[in-house]
Parts: C-alpha cells; structure tokens; sequence
C-alpha cells in the first residue's frame, strides 16, 4: 500500500533570531571617548615637578658653593694628603717639611742656571746655524753634505720641532761678522748624531753656501686687518698669547714657544705663589676666562734672578697643546737679529690705566724700542738697566703695559713674529720719562734653551 510523506515548508525565519530593540525617545547611547583625568592627578603631578625642579636649584646652589667654597680654601691653604690635614700656603713650598711625608715641597717652582753654553743656535736675520765647540767657539755650519736628517736632529735640539726645513745662503752674502768664519760642516752619516758633536772644521764651505734653518711654523698669523692705532686685539693675531692664573685669577701673560712650553717673568712666582698645582694656562682666548686652562707639571725660574734682571721663567704644561687659530707658538729670535729702530707690539690684559682694573678684553699697543744710550741715562732710569733688558714704549708716556701684562710677549715681524721680550718692569704705566722695560729674550737664549733640554 502506497502512502505520501508530507514536506516541510522552506521557511524564512533565522535559525537563532535576534531579539529586536525597540528604539525609544529621548535616549542615545554615550560616545566612546577616555575618562578625563581628575583634578588631583594633575595636581600630583605639578607637585612632582615642582619638588625635582626645587631639588636640581637646590643641588645647583650647593655644588656652586662648595666650588667657591674650595677656590676659598685653596686661595689660604694647602691640603696634606697623606696626613690629611690643612697648613698655611705660604708655608708650602718654604723648603721646610710641613707635611708629614713632605709632599708640601714636592710640586714647586724650581730654579735653574745655565753653567755651560748650549751649543746649538741661530744667528742673525737670515737664521744662519752655527754650533759651538771649548776649542773653536761658535761656527756656521756649511751646507756640504747636509741632510733631512740633520735638520730634523737639530731642530729637536732647539725644542719644537714641525715641518721644518732649510734653505742654502751664500756666504757672499753674509754679514762682514760672519763671512770671515769660522767655518764647520757635517760628517758624512751623522744625521743621528747631536749636531755639534757630527762636524768638523773647514776653512772654506766646498758649496759656497751656509744652512739657515726654518724649525717649525711658529710666528705665522692669519691675513686679516688688525685695527690699526688701536687698543682691541683678537687671539687669533697673537694666538701665542696666554694667561697665568692662580686659584682662577688671572695674574701674568706668558708666550707659547713651543706646544708644551710658556715664557714668562720670573717675578710672577714671587711670595706665595710657589705651588704648582695652584696654576692653570689659559689659551685660546680673546676675553679673560678661567675654563679650559691647562694643568701645569714644571715651573722654572732662573736661577741668576735679582733686582729684576734675569727676569724670566718657564712653564712646561702637563701635555702638549693642539695648535690651530687661536693657539701657535711664537718664534724664539735668533741672536743678534738687530732691533735698532724697530716697531714693536706688546699684548695683554693689563690694567687699562695705573692703578686701574684687567682688561676684560685682550689688547695690544704698537710701540717703539728705546735705545740702551737712552734708557739707561740718568734722567731715566740710569744704571737700573742691565745687558738682560731692553726698553721699549715712548718717553713721552703715551702708551704702556702695565700691572697684569708682566710676562707677557713683545714681539716683532721679520717674516715671522718673533719673541724679543717679556714684560718685566717700570715706574708706573705709561708715566713720562718711565717707558716699560723688558727682559731681553735675545741675551736669556742661552738659557731658554738649556732648560728645555734639561726638562724635556
């Protein structure tokens, strides 16, 4: 028996319907925004602020006094530290043993005296060389079978050398002092040897020429216009000009010779003012500043100072200086290399009248060199004037140094800027009939050159 099965309907409901909203006036769903944060939030946080601002003013106030606090007791004090205890400054340095383990004697100014003559030097403006012998005396050393090496070998013993070089001067042309001789010239593979001990006597150079010699780049400013009568300097036309300060305080000029080496006076190290680590170099600057000064290891006075003749000393700075702009050494002169008539230029930050303040600013003055007759008369300043001095400046008292320029560089141009004094003393500044006077750099050669020897 057949029967029928009865189909479902399709239908069009969904299999899990939704239950359907019913909207309703008047109410709308809130945006999806982030809660605003409350008002003692933000108040925590200026708080929190406000405490690490008082914080950094407050350390900020404590680390500047600690640090004039410390410049205070430096100025007054040495500190021992082994036996970890404070004497009087003027008691260090005093060649009695303050400290336990004498460590207040350690570190101080030094003295030393040229005994022998050092046997190297140059001679008069065409830089001629010439060695020294007991037997023989001073020589020009003959351009015969010279070599890169000699020149280099030599220029170290005249202390800084770079980039230098020689150049051949016939003896023709010489002055009448050094065309009769004596005469003298390199062994052939001596380059090596110290140059006075590589020679032997000649009577005549087989070449006809003598060796001139050109040490370093020394001397060599840029081109631009100075400002001409007057007062304002930039260091990048005097770049060999530095300050000596003293707990921070600028006391003297001083001149770069070589990279590790200043030129200073002698009595800037007078009294108290022994102990090295008290002193800084500052270079490179146009206006006075105390930061970036270099540490000094050596601080040498001549042994023969008095009564301010042999008035100069050197510093040996505890590394080497870049040179660049703002920073190059100044030439050390030849002997003899003739100032009569010359126009000299004297730099620093001495006071701007006597009795005066520093100059902020570094300044230079364009005067001119007073004869030894001159200076030396009675209505100057008479038998005050030794060998070791030079005078320089205008008798009518127009321009000056004065207090603050002591040891500071007086140079002159002959192809290069070359040291030919150092500020030392005077009756007032630029007072009438009482021109500044200056050690003579070209009669202390001798002696600059021994210590740079001796302590290299």
């Amino acid at each position: 028996m057949r029967t029928d099965t009865q189909q479902p309907k399709e239908s069009t409901q969904p299999l899990n319907p939704r239950q359907q909203v019913v909207l309703r006036p008047g109410r709308h769903r809130k945006p999806m925004t982030a809660p605003r944060p409350s008002q003692n939030d933000a108040s925590k946080r200026k708080r929190v602020a406000l405490t690490v601002l008082a914080v950094i003013v407050v350390l900020g106030i404590l680390a500047t006094a600690a640090f004039f606090i410390k410049q205070l007791i430096d100025s007054k004090y040495f500190f021992c530290k082994h036996s970890f205890k404070f004497i009087p400054l003027s008691n260090a340095c005093d060649g009695k043993q303050d400290c336990s383990d004498g460590e207040d004697e350690v570190t101080c100014v030094s003295h030393f005296t040229d005994n022998t003559t050092f046997p190297v030097r140059l001679m008069s403006d065409r830089s001629v060389l010439q060695v020294y012998s007991d037997g023989s005396g001073w020589r020009s050393v003959c351009s015969d079978d010279w070599t890169e090496q000699h020149t280099k070998t030599t220029c170290q013993q005249l202390g800084y050398t770079h980039d230098p070089r020689t150049a051949q001067v016939s003896v023709q042309l010489l002055t009448s002092s050094l065309k009769t001789g004596p005469l003298t010239a390199v062994r052939s593979g001596t380059g090596a040897i110290p140059i006075q001990r590589a020679t032997i006597d000649r009577k005549v150079c087989k070449t006809g020429h003598v060796i001139s010699l050109i040490c370093s780049d020394c001397g060599k400013v840029g081109s631009r216009d100075r400002i001409v009568g007057g007062l304002d300097a930039a260091i990048e036309d005097w770049p060999w000009q530095v300050s000596l300060q003293q707990n921070g305080q600028h006391t003297c000029g001083g001149s770069l010779v070589s990279p590790q080496w200043v030129v200073t006076a002698a009595h800037c190290f007078s009294g108290s003012k022994k102990e090295l680590s008290r002193w800084r170099v500052v270079s490179g600057r146009t206006y006075m500043g105390t930061l970036g000064g270099s540490y000094v290891d050596r601080i040498v006075v001549n042994g023969k100072y008095g009564r301010n003749d042999y008035d100069i000393a050197m510093i040996r700075l505890s590394s080497p200086l870049t040179v660049g702009k703002t920073r190059r050494p100044v030439c050390l002169p030849p002997k003899d290399l003739g100032l009569a008539g010359a126009s000299l230029v004297v730099t620093g930050w001495g006071y701007l009248e006597e009795k005066g303040r520093i100059s902020p600013s570094l300044q230079k003055a364009n005067i001119p060199l007073i004869s030894r007759d001159k200076c030396s008369s009675p209505s100057v300043y008479g038998p005050a004037i030794t060998p070791r001095m030079i005078c320089a400046g205008f008798l009518e008292g127009q321009v000056d140094a004065c207090q603050g320029d002591s040891g500071g560089p007086l140079v002159y141009l002959s192809s290069r800027w070359r040291l030919v004094g150092v500020v030392s003393w005077g009756i007032g500044c630029a007072r009438e009939g009482r021109p500044g006077v200056y050690s003579s750099v070209d009669e202390l050669l001798n002696w600059i050159h021994s210590v740079m020897q001796k302590y290299s």
